[in-house]
């Protein structure tokens, strides 16, 4: 009896809490009625809770209130008011939300989650630097042609037999990225260097699972217990490991006058600025600023090219326009380059809708009010978790003719020609958008074209084999593994 009362007394407790902890919030936008502790997760569909949430804003309206666990969250859904948010009102939203996972991983430092001064300074240098070194020039496009042709040579290594190609696609997008991060690029039998693909692809899996949504909302209880996290979280330190490597090797080769690399410039930078009690540039920011852009600059783009392969062996009409294309613009010898793209309107859809398709990461990066704001009559406090939903953007009704539907038609007008969409926002926007938007629609242009100047695509069981629904969809939707035949032409 006394056991059931003190239960009883502490669920009144969590509730008395609950109640108090809501009405401290002021004029928030309305949501769905929660429980204590949980929230409003009950509510939500853990294999593609986006979904759940598009479902409550028909009822609570474009921007709404949920409570994840304890977090208070913000949705904001639909094109106009995931713009009027991250573009009209950018300054009120360029706040980072601390995610635990990402937290863990980079220690909490680097360029992904610094706010304020911080981030203005890392982004800054980051986008100034990787311009520099030819992110979305003409530099970049030689390195990005040079890793296509051994991209091509390993396919045609496969000799029309059935291959996975998740790790030909990762080892040639991410050598891009090593080459402007690290100074260099790796053989496609490198150990080591194919063991820290793994680990990435392992680790974006884990995050955009059930489990990895999990400890980003109870990180203090999922600690605790025994689980795939643990295994994730010690494979993460091998890539801090390998970092910190490349970082000693750079800072022993240092010339300032010569810098080779991103983590050259930063090394220089960090030496300029030892003297400021104040500065942003020091080896842990370092450190977890490489790690952000390895990561990101690797299974993002390759995944996307993964996932258009096996939407062309779905639609062989759709490719075989596209080589049709391919074929007048460049011809089957020429390497293909940017400036092929205003010629090849089709192919340039198909890979607009692709990502549009795809849908890669349906939640954004979780911003966060560092601040009271007002949004729409709305007071939003600070501490406030807000996610622009850009599942809902890339398939909102008012914005795309078939949502729901592959169709290159979305990106070409009546005669053909390619068309911009503004809610085409697979990068996010605003001021916190993706660093790495250029060199990715530069890195998907090119290997994509390359792998269809010279080989045509199909699968074991034929179209109706592939499936293009995502395997993971939660964080991030992550696309099936298919195994395909490269036929060269």
């Amino acid at each position: 009896m006394e056991l059931s009362g003190s239960i009883l007394l502490l669920g009144l407790l969590l509730v008395v809490l609950w109640l108090l902890y809501n009405k401290k919030t002021g004029r928030l936008p309305p949501g769905p009625l929660g429980f204590p502790l949980l929230g409003n997760l009950p509510q939500l569909d853990k294999h593609v809770p986006f979904k759940s949430m598009l479902q409550l804003s028909e009822r609570y309206g474009p921007v709404m209130t949920l409570h994840l666990g304890w977090q208070r969250t913000v949705v904001l859904v639909g094109h106009e008011t995931v713009k009027e948010a991250l573009v009209d009102n950018a300054n009120d939203f360029t706040g980072r939300m601390q995610l635990p996972f990402l937290v863990k991983a980079t220690q909490g430092y680097g360029l992904g989650l610094s706010n304020g001064e911080t981030w203005r300074q890392l982004r800054r240098f980051t986008l100034t630097t990787l311009r520099d070194f030819g992110m979305g020039r003409t530099g970049m496009e030689a390195w990005i042609q040079e890793e296509s042709t051994h991209l091509v040579a390993r396919f045609q290594m496969q000799k029309v037999a059935p291959f996975d190609p998740s790790f030909l696609l990762s080892c040639s997008v991410s050598n891009v990225i090593c080459c402007l991060v690290f100074g260099q690029r790796y053989d496609y039998e490198d150990a080591d260097f194919l063991q820290l693909l793994a680990i990435v692809s392992e680790m974006l899996q884990f995050v955009a699972s059930p489990l990895g949504q999990m400890y980003n909302i109870f990180p203090w209880l999922t600690e605790r217990l025994p689980g795939r996290h643990h295994k994730v979280f010690a494979q993460i330190e091998v890539v801090r490991s390998f970092i910190k490597e490349k970082v000693r090797q750079h800072q022993d080769s240092l010339v300032p006058s010569l810098p080779r690399d991103y983590i050259d410039c930063f090394l220089n930078r960090v030496q300029q600025e030892k003297h400021c009690d104040s500065t942003d540039f020091f080896y842990e920011n370092l450190v977890a600023t490489v790690m952000n852009l390895f990561i990101a600059g690797t299974e993002t783009s390759s995944s996307t090219i993964r996932y258009a392969l096996s939407v062309l062996i779905k639609y062989p009409g759709i490719q075989e326009k596209m080589q049709q294309e391919i074929d007048a613009v460049i011809g089957r010898e020429r390497c293909v380059c940017m400036q092929d793209r205003k010629s090849m309107p089709f192919t340039d859809a198909v890979i607009h809708e692709v990502q549009r398709f795809l849908d890669i990461v349906p939640f954004s990066l979780p911003h966060y009010t560092l601040r009271d704001i007002t949004f729409r009559g709305y007071t939003i406090p600070k501490d406030t978790i807000i996610v622009p939903l850009l599942h809902s953007v890339l398939k909102d009704e008012t914005q795309w003719a078939h949502p729901q539907s592959f169709d290159p038609q979305h990106f070409l007008d009546h005669n053909g020609n390619f068309k911009k969409n503004a809610a085409f926002i697979p990068f996010s926007s605003g001021k916190r958008s993706c660093v790495g938007e250029s060199l990715a629609r530069m890195e998907l242009f090119i290997f994509f074209v390359s792998l269809l100047q010279h080989f045509s695509f199909s699968c074991p069981g034929g179209p109706d084999n592939v499936d293009l629904t995502p395997e993971y969809s939660s964080f991030a939707n992550m696309p099936r593994r298919h195994l395909l035949i490269a036929t060269p032409r």
